[in-house]
């Protein structure tokens, strides 16, 4: 009964939400649109909040828009949220970074066409004197044991997206339970948990697209990323699968997934951040090479 009170509360507050992308006519001057103009169609997005944190998501979807006459709502929430609204049927489309919890969603039916968007990795970013001293680390999991034995702060998201599900794995490798002041869980974006350890002058987990676009506004510095096995972060977008919800826009879903695969969306993925940083924040997949994905 619980249970079932928790999805229409979450049902209701996702109506709310994506209602609320909706943009408002202007008011002033404007021109009214002909008889022949027809109405956008409405396509339901559920994403991690590091493609809006970073400014991707916008450029993506302005040319998606403007070329097919659909609006895209945008819920920006962790992975597992956004997987989620994906189960209940309340997204017509997801966009999000956690291998195994998108596995284990195909599997049980309510996504399909599972495709290898984009990747980057994560990064540990902490202040510059690094107490911990993470700098030396051999890998990811020995920066970690380096923190907890000094007990410096750390921020962790604690949202089950797929950044805060990497930290977690970690932790687990490294054989350490988090435990004690120095372990702050914040239940936030990765946006505002780097701003929380900037304040704080702690470490935390981000992914490298979302530390390149905040890097001018903190303090914080890049001082651990070289670790493939721990820190490869693959992005994927999936279809609601119509089969299982018969109301969701499968067509419009396929159109976008298509998009952001294809030539246009990978070379907006490939070239996004060059000009404001000196590089791109992801990896299209069209680049990928030997780099595949789970």
């Amino acid at each position: 009964m619980k249970n079932h009170l928790a999805k229409i509360i979450l049902i209701s507050n996702l109506i709310s939400l994506f209602a609320g992308c909706v943009q408002q006519a202007p008011t002033g001057n404007t021109t009214t649109p002909t008889s022949n103009a027809s109405a956008p169609q409405d396509l339901r997005l559920a994403t991690t909040t590091s493609t809006c944190d970073t400014g991707l998501l916008d450029v993506l979807n302005k040319k998606f828009e403007d070329e097919n006459n659909i609006k895209v709502l945008v819920a920006c929430k962790g992975t597992g949220e956004s997987i989620a609204i994906g189960e209940l049927g309340a997204a017509d489309v997801v966009m999000v970074h956690a291998v195994q919890l998108e596995k284990k969603a195909v599997a049980n039916g309510s996504f399909i066409n599972r495709s290898y968007l984009m990747y980057n990795y994560f990064v540990i970013i902490g202040p510059q004197n690094d107490p911990a001293g993470i700098r030396n680390a051999s890998n990811a999991t020995d920066a970690f044991r380096r923190i907890a034995a000094k007990q410096s702060p750390i921020i962790s998201r604690g949202d089950n997206s797929g950044t805060d599900i990497m930290e977690k794995s970690i932790w687990k490798a490294a054989n350490i339970t988090t435990a004690g002041t120095w372990y702050q869980s914040v239940g936030k974006g990765m946006a505002e948990t780097i701003t929380t350890a900037d304040i704080d002058k702690g470490y935390t987990l981000s992914d490298r697209g979302t530390y390149l676009a905040m890097k001018n506004k903190i303090q914080l510095k890049l001082l651990f990323e070289s670790d493939q096995k721990y820190l490869f972060n693959p992005y994927h977008v999936m279809a609601v699968n119509p089969a299982k919800f018969p109301n969701v826009k499968y067509d419009l879903a396929m159109k976008y997934i298509n998009y952001v695969i294809g030539p246009q969306g990978q070379d907006i993925i490939r070239n996004y951040g060059k000009d404001k940083f000196g590089e791109a924040l992801f990896v299209p997949e069209e680049d990928a090479g030997n780099v595949t994905s789970p």
